[in-house]
């Protein structure tokens, strides 16, 4: 169990209030375990004063089970992929900037030549936000019968920053 267990586990339900009901989501503190056994676990913690306002967290993924995979015909050439499992910010930070600051906090100094992550398909808005950042959809996955349907999605690393063009290659 990763030290930060209970700073993710109280701001996720906080900024998950009104979706607490669905039982995918109150699962969450089995995948803060699933994720934060991994000896390269990685979780960056937002705070104002003393109150966390939001986390971004993730690991490297295992070479050759990358999420991404299944959805490109060719790998790339360096493809290291970090896992970028989660990220929640509270109701009233959210349209602050922290969202951002989060997920650079956490993947601008990775050592991995990629990133995927997985955005709910309901949730459009959420993944422009990814896709400003560089992040692009390859495929979608419903990890779980119970789960939502996700949108599967890759970024180069270092993100994009805004302005910036995808590159080349």
């Amino acid at each position: 169990m990763p030290k930060c267990w209970e700073v993710l586990t109280a701001n996720h339900a906080g900024a998950y209030a009104d979706a607490m009901d669905d039982e995918f989501n109150q699962r969450f503190p089995w995948f803060v375990d699933h994720w934060g056994g991994s000896p390269d676990f990685a979780c960056v913690i937002a705070y104002d004063g003393d109150e966390a306002v939001g986390f971004a967290y993730g690991a490297p993924a295992t070479p050759q089970r990358e999420w991404w995979r299944e959805h490109l015909a060719a790998a790339p050439d360096n493809s290291r992929t970090f896992a970028y499992s989660e990220l929640a910010v509270c109701t009233k930070w959210r349209k602050t900037g922290t969202a951002e600051r989060l997920t650079r906090a956490l993947l601008d100094r990775r050592a991995e030549d990629l990133a995927v992550l997985l955005v709910d398909t309901e949730h459009p808005r959420v993944r422009a936000l990814y896709e400003s950042w560089g992040f692009h959809k390859v495929g979608g996955r419903q990890p779980f019968p119970d789960s939502p349907v996700f949108a599967v999605m890759l970024a180069e690393l270092p993100l994009r920053r805004a302005g910036e063009t995808m590159r080349d290659g």
